[in-house]
């Protein structure tokens, strides 16, 4: 059954509340730390702005989970009976060592497309594999153009910008106040002002990290694009070795991780807390315990280091937690 694309009566992220100068002093240090363009959310409400809010750019990986998001639209309009859906059922020629590929291990980083080990062996941060995600989604799945499959389907958020797609690889590119109302969705589990537009039990379920701990990193070998789908960005086996423990979904979360089993992602942020990050400063937190969001776009986010108290992302978080403290 199809979801209403109805825009809410209500406004939403419209009005700055008042806040204590103290709290605003920090919230000024946390923007300029970051520069580029962001927003600080608490309790659904914009609490602190910088930036053009308006500006549409490319969110680059930080989009990968609205991907997933579309895969929860799916299973919710009973496109595909579930996330453990085979590839071979979208009509993929698959070879004989990725029959057994599903989404799950697209949206997990383990599918294998493109390198030597079979589905769910083996972590590889791999692009070509995304592209393969997006592809299934959006030709096969919906069988719509990436922007009327996302925007229908976003469209209960009240997008004031609308989420526009490369034609190519279909990158996203969306405005900061737009993201925001993606990254608030994420964080309310799929419920947007009172109304639970995506099933909760999908985020309860999903949400969350989908590799094992000890799961293995991908063997060494050049990348084998059989389907010659070209790349999302990257490599097939790029951008970071970490990933084992801490990633579904296509989102990032706060827990050991194979590479650094004695400390979390980010040992400043509460326990809860998971990120969408992209190259080149585009990234979004997301606090459930503290009702808070945080997103910025080409901002000074630093290296993806796990485990590392002095990182930039994890600094940027104990900011903010002073901030709300």
């Amino acid at each position: 059954m199809p979801f209403s694309c109805a825009i809410p009566r209500r406004a939403f992220l419209t009005t700055l509340p008042a806040l204590a100068k103290p709290r605003i002093a920090v919230l000024e240090e946390l923007a300029r730390n970051l520069s580029g363009r962001g927003a600080v959310l608490h309790n659904g409400r914009t609490i602190h702005t910088w930036g053009d809010q308006t500006e549409v750019s490319d969110w680059l990986s930080s989009a990968k989970p609205v991907l997933s998001t579309l895969l929860f639209f799916a299973i919710a309009e009973r496109k595909v009976r579930t996330i453990d859906a085979l590839l071979l059922d979208q009509g993929w020629p698959l070879i004989e060592k990725d029959r057994s590929m599903t989404l799950r291990h697209l949206a997990n980083m383990t599918s294998a497309y493109a390198r030597p080990d079979v589905p769910g062996s083996a972590w590889a941060y791999n692009d070509f594999a995304i592209n393969l995600y997006q592809k299934t989604l959006f030709d096969r799945v919906f069988r719509q153009d990436p922007d009327t499959a996302a925007n229908s389907r976003f469209a209960p958020l009240g997008l004031q910008d609308g989420l526009r797609f490369r034609p190519t690889n279909r990158r996203m590119s969306a405005s900061v106040r737009d993201f925001a109302r993606i990254a608030q969705f994420w964080l309310a589990r799929g419920k947007h002002q009172g109304r639970q537009i995506l099933p909760k039990h999908l985020f309860t379920s999903y949400c969350r990290p989908q590799t094992p701990a000890n799961l293995p990193h991908t063997q060494r070998a050049e990348t084998n694009d059989y389907l010659m789908l070209g790349t999302y960005g990257g490599g097939s086996d790029h951008f970071t070795d970490h990933g084992a423990g801490i990633y579904g979904c296509n989102w990032w979360f706060n827990a050991a991780g194979r590479l650094h089993p004695n400390a979390i992602t980010w040992p400043d942020a509460t326990q809860d807390t998971f990120m969408s990050i992209g190259a080149g400063g585009n990234c979004a937190v997301m606090i459930p315990s503290r009702k808070t969001v945080l997103l910025a776009a080409r901002a000074n986010w630093g290296k993806h280091t796990p485990g590392d108290a002095a990182a930039p992302a994890n600094q940027h978080i104990k900011l903010l937690l002073q901030a709300l403290s």
